[in-house]
């Protein structure tokens, strides 16, 4: 800035030569420079470093000397100096303006900086302040909150504790309806912030309204428990339908109960009490009516006396605890299981209306009615079970409610099932039991659990008891009494095939049946070893074989015909059937030949012909042991022909002296058989008709004991092929395809 002011001062000319002089100085060389030590180390490999620049290379081409190069560059170097000051001489004008302008700028910088600075201060009071408004309002905040919070629990308080004109005049001169039952719900909660703020006792506003929401809670009660009690009186009312009365009416106003739990602990319980007492009351004189209007519909099916080894004529006869004796169609019910079974498909079936089936003048078996009983049970329980824990609240009021019904039904069983003597329907008794257990399950209702656990122990030793009885009238049987003389099925054994029967038809997808077939196994024993004493009493081991044929297979008869799984009972039955031949031995080839013949018949390509011939002497004479096989029809009526043949025709003729077989032997058998062959085998097809109850197993029987008589001839035939003079009995022969004929024809009339 000094120089500038300089400049100012001086002329152009002088200010040019002053400007040379002090820009330019002394810019001449001397010779002296010569004498300057200069270093010319490395200067060969930078001028081979700068070899290819086109000036260097110009230089060193033209081979001047370097001092005077240098010094044509200084001068111009020099030249080009001064032309620039010259230059800037030239805008010496502008830069003073420029310089004046800065000044100016300068100046009022200083000034924009003072203002600033004071801005700056006044800006750090402004802070300060905004500081203090902060915290000033921070401080009115939490204030704010603080207030509103307490302006909250203060209008809780004031809404909890004001009684308004309106609650008091429908509490106290208000009917019990919709309206009353939400202004008792304001009034609990304000009972309720009462109970749970203690503290606030001491105020002067609690002071004043305690009194007056403890005379409206009084009011409330009183009122309550008169309606409630109204409506419970109402209960009582004959031909009052109860659940109707409880869905539409008390439930609506169930808060009422709620209350007096809540607020009103002197007059709950005695609402409590008079419900229970309504009910139990109620309960109980109607299913008291219920039982003794199915008692009336009652069929007794069963006596003491219809026992398994008990005489027919006793059974038949009237029992000591029967009503009525059953009609004689219903005496079939005794043991057999019938249509009863379908008791079990109609758990879910209404329950029966006494009135209408008296009407209709029909008679159920007791498991109908014990079905009916508890459908009702079942039903209202059920609908009392939901209602109470509706109403309220609880679910033991249910067991002091259901107190008088469950002795009324247990006395009635305590009565009944003493007198019963029906295994049949005490066992549908015990799986109703079940069945029902599993619709209170489905329900989801729990209230009769114990009461089914009592029942089945009440049902099940009565079972078990029964049971036994039946199992001692067989062991202790009299078998003179009970023997008759006929080879048909025994009336006990019928009646015990229908009983085992019906019980392992019952026994089916249940978890106790090993129990029963226990019990049903010792039963069995019991029956064969009955059924084996009556056979001995027939003297012909014949009628005795036949005799347990005939109930064996009858027992298998009703276990198939009933369509049951048997299991280890059938098959029991079915060894004995196999092996009854031993208790007399000449029935095994009887039974051998079935069996063959059996097997055999599955050839449908085999005509009856080419099977009689399959079974020809010389075809099953390997299968039959004819030494063995003593057939007793064959014996009554060709003894001598089988004697004969077993004796004589039996002699090997190759033996050492051998006895020949004469003409005089043979004539009388064969002329004997030639005229009472056809009679003997009508006789033998009548005696099997009436021997066998089973037709199928009689006429297998009778042919196999005709194919065995065609043994036995056959070889008479062979016999006397070796007789001399035998042609004379041409007449009298009887040809093999003749008997063969005959043995068909019997075959055919079945």
């Amino acid at each position: 800035m000094e120089l500038m002011e300089i400049f100012g001062h001086l002329g152009e000319a002088e200010q040019t030569a002053a400007d040379l002089n002090l820009t330019g100085g002394d810019l001449t060389f001397g010779d002296n420079i010569e004498s300057d030590e200069v270093s010319l180390e490395g200067l060969e490999d930078e001028l081979e470093h700068l070899q290819e620049q086109q000036m260097v290379s110009n230089i060193l081409g033209q081979g001047s000397q370097l001092r005077e190069y240098a010094r044509d560059v200084e001068e111009k170097l020099r030249l080009v100096e001064l032309d620039s000051i010259q230059d800037y001489m030239k805008e010496s004008d502008n830069l003073v303006s420029l310089h004046a302008q800065i000044r100016e700028c300068d100046t009022i910088l200083t000034q924009m900086e003072s203002l600033l600075g004071g801005f700056q201060v006044d800006l750090g009071s402004i802070s300060s302040e905004i500081k203090s408004l902060q915290e000033q309002s921070m401080t009115m905040g939490v204030k704010l909150k603080n207030r509103r919070a307490a302006e909250l629990k203060l209008a809780r308080f004031i809404e909890e504790v004001i009684v308004s004109p309106n609650m008091i005049d429908t509490i106290v001169d208000g009917e019990v309806n919709e309206e009353y039952i939400r202004v008792l719900q304001v009034l609990s909660k304000k009972l309720q912030f009462l109970s749970d703020n203690a503290l606030l006792k001491d105020s002067a506003a609690m002071k004043d309204v305690i009194p007056e929401i403890e005379r409206l809670r009084v009011k409330a009660v009183s009122k309550i428990r008169e309606f409630l009690m109204q409506k419970l009186y109402a209960l009582r009312r004959p031909k009052t339908n109860i659940q109707i009365l409880q869905q539409n009416v008390l439930l609506k106003y169930k808060y009422a109960a709620t209350f007096l739990h809540d607020h009103g602990r002197e007059v709950y319980p005695e609402i409590r009490a008079a419900y229970v007492d309504t009910m139990n009351k109620v309960l109980n004189a109607h299913f008291r009516s219920y039982i003794q209007a199915l008692e009336k519909l009652q069929l007794d099916i069963v006596t003491r006396n219809d026992l398994l080894g008990v005489e027919d004529a006793v059974a038949r006869g009237s029992g000591l605890f029967s009503r009525a004796k059953e009609p004689l169609k219903n005496r079939s019910a005794v043991f057999a299981l019938g249509d009863r079974a379908s008791v079990l498909k109609d758990v879910d079936e209404p329950a029966i209306i006494p009135h209408i089936a008296e009407a209709s003048n029909i008679r159920f078996p007791y498991e109908v009615l014990f079905r009916s009983l508890h459908k009702l049970l079942m039903d209202t329980a059920t609908s009392e079970y939901l209602f109470c824990s509706s109403f309220f609240g609880e679910d033991t009021i249910f067991i002091d409610i259901f107190t008088g019904p469950f002795g009324v039904i247990n006395e009635h069983l305590n009565a009944v099932l003493p007198n019963s003597f029906d295994a049949i329907g005490l066992m549908l008794m015990v799986r109703l039991t079940y069945h029902h257990q599993l619709v209170m399950s489905r329900r989801r209702v729990p209230c009769l659990d114990a009461y089914f656990d009592k029942l089945n122990l009440l049902i099940w030793p009565r079972f078990k008891l029964v049971f036994d009885m039946h199992l001692n009238s067989i062991r202790s049987a009299n078998v003179r009494t009970l023997w008759e003389d006929d080879v048909r099925p025994h009336y006990v054994t019928r009646r015990y095939a229908e009983f085992a029967a019906s019980l392992l038809h019952l026994n089916k997808d249940y978890g106790d049946g090993q129990v029963l077939d226990l019990n049903l196994e010792r039963l069995r024993v019991a029956v064969d070893d009955l059924l084996v004493k009556l056979a001995r009493m027939f003297r012909p081991q014949k009628q005795q074989t036949i005799f347990l044929i005939n109930n064996y297979d009858m027992v298998l008869a009703v276990l198939k015909e009933t369509g049951t799984d048997g299991g280890k009972t059938q098959q029991q039955f079915e060894d004995l059937l196999k092996s009854s031949s031993t208790v007399f031995v000449v029935w095994a080839p009887l039974l051998s030949y079935i069996f063959l013949r059996q097997r055999m018949s599955h050839l449908k390509h085999v005509s009856g012909l080419e099977l009689d011939a399959l079974l020809s002497p010389s075809n099953i004479g390997n299968t039959l042991d004819i030494e063995i096989f003593q057939e007793e029809e064959l014996r009554e009526h060709f003894e001598k022909l089988i004697a004969f043949v077993k004796t004589r025709a039996g002699e090997d003729a190759g033996a050492s002296n051998p006895q020949p077989i004469t003409l005089e032997e043979v004539e009388p058998l064969v002329k004997d058989f030639a005229v009472r062959w056809k009679g003997a085998i009508e006789i033998m097809h009548k005696d099997v008709i009436t021997s066998f109850s089973n037709f199928v197993c009689g006429m297998e029987i009778l042919r196999a004991a005709l194919t065995q008589l065609l043994l036995y001839y056959t070889r008479l035939s062979d016999c006397l092929k070796r007789v001399t003079g035998a042609a004379e009995l041409g007449k009298d022969v009887v040809s093999i395809s003749t008997i063969m004929y005959e043995i068909k024809k019997y075959s055919r009339t079945f």
